[in-house]
């Protein structure tokens, strides 16, 4: 018996945080709104638009042709090398010394990203810059001096550029889309938070049944509001006079 009125009362305080939310939901919809705006116009005033451009590499060897099995396994190894000489330090340098970036290797580093495909002797080069054209410029460069670096360090076939980078015509980061949602999101979280909150710390008795279910005192008599007494009697009294003057 304890337990169910234990469940009891858990559903009914979850009711009163309903109804506290529901009573408050214009106060909702306007931080929902409020944080949607916020994130928009962070997103599109603060936050630097970021553009990539990927180029494409072939991995081949000098012993076999394309058709052979052994060639397929070996140049799938040697993706894996090829992946760490084309982000080296040498590399990245020259490109940096043939573009005149004004950046350190290891910014331009962090700025490179390289995809193997499974299962294929594909290297996918993209690299991300504020600047399209010069994501582009980047990206190209590093594909030409990575391939000859490859293959006088590894005296191998140095890998062929099948597909050069393009100048990208949307942005790839920041998403307003998702930042407006995710700031709608956490406005309304945090209004609702709020609300919720000043409900669990308002220990204010406001009804009778609130004395019963928290003292534990049956109610034995109620006193009325002096304002309402007052309008009470004011309303008899009105009465009472069209009661005289119709008789």
């Amino acid at each position: 018996m304890g337990k169910t009125h234990d469940d009891d009362e858990i559903e009914i305080d979850l009711r009163e945080l309903f109804f506290a939310l529901k009573k408050r939901i214009l106060i909702l919809l306007a931080a929902l709104a409020a944080g949607a705006v916020l994130a928009g116009a962070y997103t599109a005033l603060l936050v630097t638009p970021i553009y990539s451009a990927t180029s494409t590499m072939l991995v081949l060897t000098k012993e076999t042709t394309l058709s052979s099995l052994v060639d397929l396994q070996i140049g799938s190894q040697l993706t894996q090398d090829y992946s760490m000489l084309i982000t080296s330090r040498t590399v990245l340098q020259e490109v940096i010394d043939n573009l005149g970036l004004d950046m350190n290797y290891k910014t331009l580093e962090g700025n490179i990203s390289i995809n193997n495909p499974e299962d294929t002797r594909v290297l996918e080069i993209t690299v991300t810059n504020p600047d399209p054209e010069m994501a582009k410029k980047i990206v190209d460069e590093l594909s030409e001096v990575s391939s000859e670096f490859i293959g006088e360090q590894m005296e191998v076939v140095p890998p062929k550029i099948v597909e050069e980078g393009e100048v990208p015509g949307s942005q790839t980061s920041p998403n307003m889309r998702r930042n407006v949602m995710m700031g709608a999101l956490v406005g309304f979280a945090l209004a609702a938070g709020v609300i919720i909150l000043m409900t669990l710390m308002d220990d204010t008795l406001k009804t009778e049944d609130d004395i019963e279910r928290y003292l534990g005192i049956p109610n034995l008599a109620t006193v009325p509001d002096r304002k309402d007494y007052i309008s009470e009697s004011h309303s008899d009294s009105r009465k009472k006079k069209k009661r005289r003057k119709s008789r």
